[in-house]
């Protein structure tokens, strides 16, 4: 039997302790010897109840409860210790009922004498112990191995090493956790005592013991001397640093010392430290001295009253020991409460001209990111390190913060932007900066991961620019933590399971397909669970195999999927135009099962959308059951659990369901996580990402998140999908303009990308900002009002832009309606440069808003998508194509009528036409088509043609990015 088998059969220190009346009952589980060479773990759990099984590995013997005239009498000492640490326990348990302190003893051998006494002090207070007993020849990795375990376990708050001193080595000790050394012998702990800090270490409980006696002693021993004999170690070191904080002289001397009866004759008080066998002759000690014997092996003498006799200092250190159980465990409460930030911002020395993105992002040194995680009041098991800069946060952080009032919730949207965008993810950066470095508020960036395709193709890397960055800007843009590829692994997985069972429906009989489908084990055939549910939801309430109908056998191995109504794509995070259309199954082995079909970019995957709307692993799964890859020939939708496939994809999100944590230039916290396209899906970051940075920040405290695209499209999609699938509120929204966009929108010429400006875009042009202003701007703040959301527009200034345009648009924006308008300089300057800003949102936050939904959800499919185009565009009307109206019905027909409805159109006007600039009015808003992404949770209908996997241009991005192989840097990104 190995090690961990026998842990196993023991009963785990994860399994649950179960406390009775007011402590322990006294109950050992034992595991008896076994015979292998390598069987060197015993452990005996002192709990309230007893293990129901007959496993003849374990014998279970029961203690008995100590009580009154058993021979167990407390002197004062003890009684005062046990009386304030049962105290403690009570206060602790008063606010914490499900908290059990568990102190855990690691020995060579099976002498149960300490467990004894430990158990019986544990009795008095309502403490658990666990007992782990290693082979008398146990190696110090054997140690390090138990330890390590007990380390990574919350339920423990004390770890106890009675080991000989050859086992106690540099290693052994300085592997527990500080926290949990609750005999105060590691060297962080011991070195604490030494510099009188004990605000997180712990006394050792026998030099307390000790040290409770001499203070107890009948003549005063303040000014006296106490000889230690024998205090070379951690015992004597704590001794000697407790005796002369106390106002005594210590002084210590080795056994074989020539000068020890002299020193023994002239200390009033003796201290052995030792071997047993080891004492001093009654004749060397002086008149009134006392004499007290520390030994590391104590007898549980059953008849032991006196403080001075053996067992007596045992139990007394017992006690000490208990109560340093309980400190750790309240010291541990007390970290699982929120931890006021103490962030250490980087500072920024601008030069000009701005130097590039990525030599900016070089040029300075980010913080590690466990320093960084500290600072905002992560713990360290809350963190998955990817590297020095990055780190995934666990979601167990909102149940440690549940309680904690949420931070101020900030949207940054945007006017309708040119082809080049308008710098939201700077403004972003910028105002975190400007809030947490500057204006030393709690503040939290929440950004999308970006995509490879745009980074390689046109629009470059997604990590802000200028001064206002996310750092390393070469990590943030190339796969970060591998979420995208975690979705494309997903998405592919669904497809190729999609087209697999297809082939297998048309190639076998119904038999064929059940006999494969349910296999035989040992002659037995069994569903699995998630055939169980598929049964379920046919109506078929069986679990026998044998029991179903031929009828229900069909019923259960067909999906029946109709080749022509699969709805699900590949994808690929890669701009590859010539994917757009393909077709599969051509080889032989395909027997002839060739469809058309295509790939999307992996961002534009339903997994994407779903992975930034759910708010917990358990969500995340249920929405993936819930995908629908097609429709079966007899119009019944096809779900991914109906494939069988939906627990697999779990599996490869499960890590991609934590944020990343990164930082800014500034050294202020970012989250990065999800990346849906907001012209084809809603185009957020993620909603899990919101809700930890708004329990991080305090109540105080901001979070900055963003909306892809202009107002209309990703804000209306925060405020309508979003926040109505999470619950989230916004405070306030900063609606990100430029000087150049404004003009275009006034009637200046088309802007491209990769083109030079034209003239009007570079020299001063009152009238077209003026347009500009009047039109888009005006319009995207009233959008913002239909939401009861107080505006602040925010000017990202460019170098081009004169002081007189500049004040205009603060000027025009006000009379607008936007609460306050001011310029940007971050991009330049860093956070100083968004100064102003960060106060007008602090400002805006302060009062109240009334927020609102656009539409109730239970409104018809089409109302809904009418008061959109109507409120938010500015359409006249809708008309639906005839499949259109098809779609709706069949949605309305499957239940799906009162989800949220997500508008696919073009992100470069408010209308369906692109190069309709400024605010469109009179124009009816064509729906060619209406799909649904039933696990993501929301309705899409289609505005003219929506590309989901762009192409490359002809000199993409990829020309400038290169490698140097021999320092490894990285050049060309931006």
């Amino acid at each position: 039997m190995k090690l961990s088998t026998i842990r196993n059969v023991c009963g785990s220190l994860r399994s649950p302790l179960v406390r009775q009346g007011g402590g322990v009952s006294g109950l050992s589980r034992r595991c008896p010897p076994v015979s292998h060479a390598n069987s060197r773990l015993i452990i005996r759990t002192a709990s309230a109840t007893t293990s129901g099984g007959t496993n003849p590995r374990v014998a279970v013997k029961f203690g008995k409860q100590p009580q009154k005239g058993d021979g167990f009498e407390f002197n004062t000492s003890l009684r005062e210790v046990v009386q304030s640490t049962k105290e403690a326990m009570v206060a602790l348990q008063r606010k914490n009922p499900a908290i059990q302190p568990l102190l855990v003893i690691i020995q060579a051998g099976e002498d149960d004498n300490l467990l004894e006494i430990n158990k019986k002090i544990a009795g008095r207070i309502g403490l658990n112990i666990t007992q782990i007993c290693l082979a008398k020849e146990c190696s110090e990795d054997e140690i390090v191995e138990e330890v390590l375990k007990l380390n990574e376990d919350p339920r423990v708050h004390g770890v106890y090493l009675h080991l000989p001193p050859a086992c106690l080595t540099s290693r052994v000790l300085n592997t527990l956790k500080p926290e949990k050394d609750v005999d105060g012998i590691s060297d962080l702990n011991m070195g604490r005592l030494v510099r009188g800090d004990l605000s997180k270490g712990f006394v050792p409980p026998l030099a307390s013991a000790v040290l409770d006696l001499l203070e107890k002693h009948d003549a005063p021993l303040e000014g006296k001397t106490v000889f230690l004999a024998g205090g070379e170690g951690p015992l004597g070191v704590a001794l000697q640093c407790l005796i002369e904080r106390n106002g005594m002289v210590a002084f210590k001397s080795h056994w074989s010392s020539n000068s020890l009866q002299r020193q023994v004759m002239q200390a009033d008080a003796v201290v052995l430290l030792g071997p047993g066998n080891m004492d001093v002759p009654p004749t060397w000690v002086r008149p009134g001295a006392v004499v007290i014997r520390c030994e590391p092996t104590l007898e549980t003498d059953e008849h032991a009253i006196e403080i001075s006799s053996k067992s007596g200092l045992g139990f007394l250190t017992a006690a000490y020991r208990t109560r340093n159980v309980v400190h750790s465990c309240s010291r541990w409460i007390q970290e699982q409460q929120y931890r006021p930030w103490h962030l250490r911002s980087l500072k920024l020395q601008p030069l000009t001209p701005v130097p590039s993105d990525i030599e900016i992002s070089r040029a300075q040194t980010p913080k590690p990111v466990d320093q960084l995680a500290e600072e905002i009041g992560l713990l360290p098991e809350e963190l998955e390190a990817y590297g020095r800069s990055k780190a995934k946060v666990q979601l167990s952080l909102l149940d440690r913060l549940h309680k904690q009032p949420d931070g101020k919730l900030v949207l940054v949207a945007g006017i309708t932007p040119t082809p080049l965008g308008e710098g939201k993810s700077t403004v972003t950066i910028g105002l975190v900066q400007a809030l947490s470095a500057h204006l030393k508020l709690n503040s939290f960036a929440c950004l999308r991961q970006p995509s490879q395709g745009p980074t390689f193709g046109v629009k470059g890397g997604a990590a802000g620019g200028g001064y206002a960055q996310v750092i390393p800007m070469e990590e943030f843009n190339l796969h970060l933590t591998g979420d995208i590829h975690a979705i494309t692994a997903a998405n592919n997985l669904v497809a190729a399971a999609i087209d697999a069972r297809m082939l297998h429906e048309a190639t076998q009989s119904d038999k064929a397909l059940f006999n494969r489908l349910v296999p035989s084990v040992n002659g037995v055939r069994k569903f699995s669970p998630i055939q169980i549910s598929r049964l379920r939801r046919l109506g078929i309430n069986k679990i026998d195999s044998a029991s179903l109908t031929l009828q229900e056998v069909s019923t259960f191995v067909r999906l029946d999927l109709d080749p022509s109504k699969i709805t699900w794509q590949r994808v690929l995070d890669t701009n590859d135009r010539f994917l757009r259309k393909i077709t599969v199954g051509q080889a032989s082995t395909e027997k002839g099962q060739i469809r058309e079909t295509g790939f999307d970019i992996a961002v534009a995957s339903e997994i994407m959308a779903i992975l930034a709307l759910a708010d917990s692993l358990e969500d995340m799964k249920n929405r993936l059951a819930r995908m629908v890859v097609g429709t079966s020939r007899s119009g019944q939708p096809v779900t991914t659990e109906d494939l069988g496939v939906s627990g697999a994809l779990a599996v490869l999100m499960k890590d991609a369901i934590k944020p990343t944590l990164m930082q800014t230039l500034e050294g202020t916290p970012v989250f990065v996580h999800a990346g849906p396209f907001a012209n084809i899906a809603h185009g957020n970051s993620s909603v899990l990402a919101d809700k930890l940075a708004l329990k991080l920040v305090g109540r105080d405290g901001f979070v900055v998140t963003e909306a892809g695209f202009g107002a209309d499209i990703g804000m209306e999609k925060f405020f309508n999908i979003k926040c109505r699938a999470s619950g989230l509120r916004p405070n306030v929204v900063v609606l990100v303009a430029t000087v150049r966009a404004l003009k275009m929108h006034g009637g200046g010429p088309n802007v491209s990308a990769g083109a030079p400006l034209p003239r009007e875009y570079i020299d001063e042009n009152l009238s077209l900002v003026a347009g500009g202003c009047h039109s888009n701007l005006r319009k995207q703040i009233q959008i913002a009002d239909v939401f009861g959301v107080p505006v602040v527009v925010a000017l990202n200034v460019f170098k081009t832009d004169t002081q007189a345009e500049i004040d205009l648009v603060c000027q025009l924006a006000k009379e607008c309606g936007a609460s306050d308008a001011v310029p940007c300089h971050h991009w330049a300057q860093g956070g100083r440069g968004s100064i102003e800003l960060a106060q007008a949102v602090n400002e805006a936050a302060s009062r109240p808003s009334n927020f609102q939904f656009l539409y109730n959800k239970e409104m018809p499919i089409v109302e809904k998508i009418r008061t959109i185009a109507q409120r938010v565009y500015g359409a006249d009307d809708i008309e639906l194509s005839p499949e259109a109206r098809a779609k709706i019905d069949y949605y309305n027909q499957q239940g799906y009528g009162s989800l949220p409805i997500c508008m696919a159109k073009t992100h470069l006007s408010l209308s369906h036409m692109p190069d309709k600039k400024g605010a469109p009015t009179g124009f009816v808003l064509p729906i060619r088509d209406v799909r649904a992404s039933i696990g993501a949770g929301f309705i899409y209908p289609l505005v003219g043609t929506m590309s989901t996997m762009p192409g490359l241009p002809t000199r993409p991005c990829f020309y400038d990015i290169d490698l140097d192989p021999v320092t490894e840097e990285i050049t060309g990104l931006f």
